[in-house]
């Protein structure tokens, strides 16, 4: 045990280090022991996440605009055939409302959830457009970043995104081990979710990935999906613990280990120190607050306001209608758990230039290099 937990702290001062993990020793870490272990383990990824955010904490607004979807995920509350999903579509004018409210209120960004209801099978220029035209007004009057999540696209639908004035754009692998997707995401294809990633990424969108736990991964699966998020350079990226819905084929799943959740999460720092990582409400709710923060996450994310008929995903109705999941109650949940800080909404501002610069000059290295490589095979 002693040789152990030795083995288990040189690796986290690796990790402190900014060195890099091998499988193995990231393995080590997904295996952490509740106790001294997990401990270090947390403490580890909260200094990494000071080292370059310092105390200072980000928070989202979230509008779920849409609950109509047209996929038939297994875990999904919102799958196409569940008879007992609460369907709803907000109106432009009510979707605006409710974001200038949270923008009011304090929150950072606009994060515009949606089911994925805009077809591939057929002309989608019309609901494109509105979608692209709802991001534009919720721009110029709110002032902050805007995050979709409408799903799959073509790329010129990616690109009105990007051209409407979304700054984010979410998209969910939740496991990046095909053969567990093909049984997620039913009749979805692994490869193209991932490439709509890799092409709205060229559009300078910031993209945030997810993993869901609980659900039959394995200690590979998880490591496969964080050489994922680094080959696709992602932006943000969260790990969420399945929580079973009713109506679905997985509503007798067990729920997902918090603990498992907490553990990736604080890996996940480890591995991408510079990057936004979420403590989502909408698992726990308010209450599961400050055990995320206390694994690294710098971001509190699913802020919902009361009285506006929105749902949350993971868990649709937790700590909405009674105002817990709101900047003010957020406030006074940071306030007693002390040493964290509501960043300044130029202090985000400034993040989100600096990550798109450094990507769009990635990607110029990107394009300059494989421009050399084929010149390189002519001449041969």
């Amino acid at each position: 045990m002693i040789e152990n937990n030795k083995k288990h702290g040189a690796i986290l001062q690796n990790a402190l280090q900014e060195e890099p993990l091998s499988r193995q020793e990231i393995r080590c870490l997904l295996e952490s022991c509740p106790g001294k272990e997990t401990d270090l383990l947390f403490k580890t990824a909260r200094q990494l996440r000071e080292k370059y955010f310092g105390n200072k904490l980000f928070l989202y607004g979230f509008v779920y605009n849409s609950t109509h979807c047209r996929n038939n995920c297994n875990f999904c509350y919102y799958r196409k055939d569940n008879t007992k999903s609460l369907r709803y579509s907000k109106s432009k004018s009510q979707i605006l409302n409710i974001s200038c409210k949270l923008a009011e209120s304090g929150v950072h960004l606009i994060d515009l959830t949606m089911g994925e209801y805009i077809s591939l099978d057929k002309n989608n220029l019309e609901p494109v457009q509105q979608l692209g035209e709802i991001i534009s007004k919720i721009k110029n009057q709110t002032r902050l970043p805007v995050m979709v999540s409408p799903g799959v696209l073509p790329d010129w639908a990616l690109k009105r995104m990007a051209d409407s004035g979304a700054d984010w754009y979410a998209c969910y692998q939740e496991t990046h081990n095909p053969d567990l997707f093909s049984r997620l995401r039913i009749g979805q294809s692994y490869s193209k979710r991932l490439a709509t990633k890799q092409n709205a990424a060229q559009f300078n969108l910031l993209i945030e990935e997810g993993i869901l736990c609980g659900v039959g991964e394995t200690l590979d699966d998880v490591i496969d999906s964080f050489d994922a998020i680094k080959k696709l350079n992602i932006d943000q990226t969260r790990v969420m613990g399945f929580v079973p819905q009713s109506g679905t084929p997985m509503e007798n799943h067990p729920t997902a280990d918090i603990k498992r959740e907490l553990i990736i999460l604080a890996v996940l720092r480890l591995l991408f120190p510079d990057r936004l990582i979420p403590a989502s409400l909408d698992v726990e709710g308010v209450m599961g607050l400050e055990k995320r923060l206390e694994a690294g996450a710098n971001v509190v994310t699913s802020i919902v306001p009361a009285g506006k008929g929105l749902a949350g995903v993971a868990q649709n109705s937790l700590d909405i209608e009674d105002s817990r999941r709101t900047v003010a109650q957020v406030k006074k949940i940071l306030l007693a758990c002390g040493g964290y800080e509501i960043a300044r909404s130029d202090t985000y501002n400034t993040w989100i230039k600096q990550r798109k610069a450094l990507k769009a000059l990635n990607n110029k290295n990107s394009a300059l290099d494989l421009l050399k490589t084929s010149q390189d095979l002519k001449s041969i």
